[in-house]
């Protein structure tokens, strides 16, 4: 079995964390780039790479990431290399254009995914569709299956969520530790920029009073996210969109891999209990790995870990390689 590089400097999460997005040589993948029209009359940038296969990896990014990321795009070229086509979902607003909504995406927005899948389905062109999620895209992926199970098209086959925010509450409560500043004021940056780009665009929608003060998740959430999608506060928002809650009642076989180190999560963000007795749900933790990081070698070398036991289990869920890692 393929095991993380746990040698220091590598044994830290920060590092983990830190390391591939500045360092990483960014993947070459070609795309090419397809505008699906939602059914709010709104859009979603999606970006296609096309080997000629029949099976499909849905890739999903964290936040105010897009489908040019480091790590999507080496997943990208790890599912390439193994004959997948590749479909890789840029959430609104994260495409290159503003959408054209006051509203963007959040947590557990599951509906764009949804319109996504069944714009794949009716192409008749694919066999079957693995999800695969980082972050915020893997809590999406996990509330999707779990929410409304009966939903989900037939097409979909197996996914992977990985350093998955599962309980955002928990995982809010991690990034305003002092250790995590670096983190919460890069996010927080993206997001304010974000904003105030949209307020020009909406002049009057966003109050952006005192915007530098705003240094939490807890707080961006309550004045911004919580209201423009309908949730009383923060709190609110986090509870009704974490996917812990409905991990028990996910039908696919789904990976969700979270490292022991990762800095952006908490102790619920480990559901150890909700999938111990699952026969669909699979979790895998390592000691190291950080948050979207897991700098580790696959097979072969080019592929990080992350990316090796993705491809692993979408296409081999019960071999020998995969079940040495879970966690039950």
């Amino acid at each position: 079995m393929v095991r993380l590089r746990t040698a220091f400097p590598f044994s830290s999460g920060h590092v983990q964390t830190l390391f591939p997005h500045v360092f990483r040589v960014r993947a070459r993948v070609p795309y090419e780039r397809q505008r699906l029209e939602t059914s709010d009359g709104d859009f979603v940038d999606l970006d296609w790479s096309r080997t000629g296969s029949d099976r499909l990896a849905l890739v999903l990014h964290g936040l105010e990431g897009h489908s040019r990321s480091k790590y999507v795009l080496g997943m990208a070229r790890a599912a390439r290399h193994h004959g997948l086509d590749v479909l890789a979902m840029n959430h609104r607003s994260c495409g290159g254009e503003l959408n054209r909504k006051p509203t963007m995406y959040h947590s557990g927005w599951t509906r764009d995914l949804h319109e996504v899948l069944l714009m794949v389905e009716s192409l008749g062109r694919y066999r079957s569709v693995d999800l695969v999620g980082f972050s915020l895209g893997a809590n999406v992926v996990l509330k999707y299956l779990g929410e409304d199970p009966a939903q989900v098209p037939g097409i979909v086959r197996r996914a992977v969520a990985l350093s998955v925010p599962c309980d955002l509450e928990d995982a809010a409560g991690a990034l305003e530790r002092p250790e995590c500043a670096i983190y919460m004021r890069y996010l927080l940056d993206l997001l304010r920029k974000k904003i105030i780009r949209k307020s020009r665009v909406f002049p009057g929608v966003f109050d952006l009073t005192d915007m530098h003060r705003l240094r939490t998740f807890r707080q961006f959430d309550d004045r911004f996210t919580a209201p423009m999608h309908g949730f009383r506060d923060a709190l609110d928002y986090w509870r009704r969109s974490s996917s812990r809650q409905f991990l028990g009642n996910i039908e696919h076989r789904t990976c969700l891999i979270n490292a022991a180190n990762d800095p952006f999560l908490g102790p619920r963000c480990f559901p150890v209990d909700e999938v111990r007795d699952s026969q669909t749900v699979s979790m895998v933790m390592p000691q190291t790995g950080g948050h979207v990081g897991f700098v580790g070698s696959g097979n072969p070398g080019w592929m990080y870990w992350s990316e090796w036991i993705a491809m692993r289990f979408v296409q081999y869920p019960d071999c020998p390689d995969v079940q040495n890692c879970v966690v039950r």
